[in-house]
């Protein structure tokens, strides 16, 4: 069985850091060569799931313009 380190390890950590972790923006392309530009992860996923397959190309991902 796998020992776990206890939450009281200072080797115990929840999140590297606390910073946005966005760093690009993110274009959904459809078979038909048209586009949609998002900033976020969440965003782009949505408008995956909930395009029908036939319908979708692929995801690109940008950098963003800061």
């Amino acid at each position: 069985m796998t020992q776990l380190i206890d939450r009281n390890d200072p080797r115990y950590f929840t999140e590297t850091s606390s910073e946005s972790y966005e760093r690009h923006n993110y274009r959904i392309v459809y078979s038909n060569k048209q586009s949609v530009d998002v900033t976020n992860w969440e965003h782009a996923q949505m408008l995956w799931f909930q395009a029908p397959a036939q319908f979708l190309s692929h995801i690109e991902v940008l950098d963003k313009n800061d």
